[in-house]
């Protein structure tokens, strides 16, 4: 099981901290579209979210090997990390982190060459041969959810899963939602390795999320589960909603920073 927090940095632990001291759950589902609607998420074909239940997680790491498993990044990377927490009466709470893919993203809007952009679902991509390794996209995001190859795969690049998982040198990469996997009607590795089933893929315009085994109304479950989004009074609009676990509400507060491992 990972504890955290290997290879994070000391800015990374300093947020994380920040905001596990001020969540603001999102009460209501109209908010949402409001936001979504600010950020010009209408113009997106489709509005892909994912949903993880912190009182389903029991931080097992299945997720994590799974997506190690399929994208293949270099060592030390972990594109989906599930990080342990532990609070002030030393509970420990797992919260796994994939990247937010934030529809006011800042690594998009810092990059100065265009390598990071939306696609068509609103998706955030990285151009692997327009990127120029200056990492400006790492310092900007809040979340540390980028990783920068420093050096190639042993054996050489190689290309198990499409164009997407290649793995040049002097590049960022990161998760992408699996977004061609979603694009052919599946679901993401980490969705179906859980074996608690606490990770969803939803689509905001169908109002629908699933998990491989339940299918639930979106908003519905955003509403009555009080969900909220990480770092989200900075304007970022992520898209990953969590769940509130088994502390209720406060499920998060009073969490200290990330565990040495």
């Amino acid at each position: 099981m990972p504890i955290l927090n290997k290879g994070i940095g000391a800015g990374w632990a300093s947020r994380l901290a920040e905001f596990l001291s001020g969540l603001n759950p999102v009460r209501d589902p109209a908010r949402i579209v409001s936001n979504a609607e600010k950020s010009g998420i209408s113009r997106w074909r489709y509005e892909w979210v994912m949903v993880i239940d912190l009182e389903r997680c029991d931080g097992c790491g299945l997720c994590e090997e799974a997506c190690i498993s399929a994208h293949q990044p270099l060592p030390g990377q972990t594109w989906m990390k599930v990080y342990m927490l532990r609070a002030e009466d030393g509970t420990i709470s797992p919260l796994p982190r994939p990247c937010m893919q934030c529809q006011n993203a800042p690594c998009v809007n810092v990059c100065p060459v265009g390598a990071n952009y939306y696609n068509e679902d609103g998706i955030v991509i990285i151009d692997k041969g327009r990127c120029i390794g200056c990492r400006m996209c790492m310092a900007a995001c809040p979340y540390g959810a980028r990783y920068f190859n420093w050096r190639a795969p042993d054996g050489g690049v190689k290309e198990p899963h499409g164009e997407e998982e290649v793995h040049p040198v002097g590049v960022v990469e990161k998760c992408m939602f699996c977004y061609k996997l979603l694009e052919e009607g599946g679901l993401p590795p980490c969705v179906r390795a859980c074996p608690m089933r606490a990770i969803y893929m939803g689509e905001r315009k169908q109002d629908v999320m699933t998990n491989g085994l339940e299918t639930l109304r979106l908003s519905k479950v955003l509403e009555e589960r009080e969900a909220f989004r990480l770092l989200e009074e900075l304007g970022t609009e992520p898209r990953v909603y969590y769940l509130p676990g088994r502390r209720g509400k406060g499920c998060l507060e009073g969490l200290e920073a990330p565990l040495e491992p």
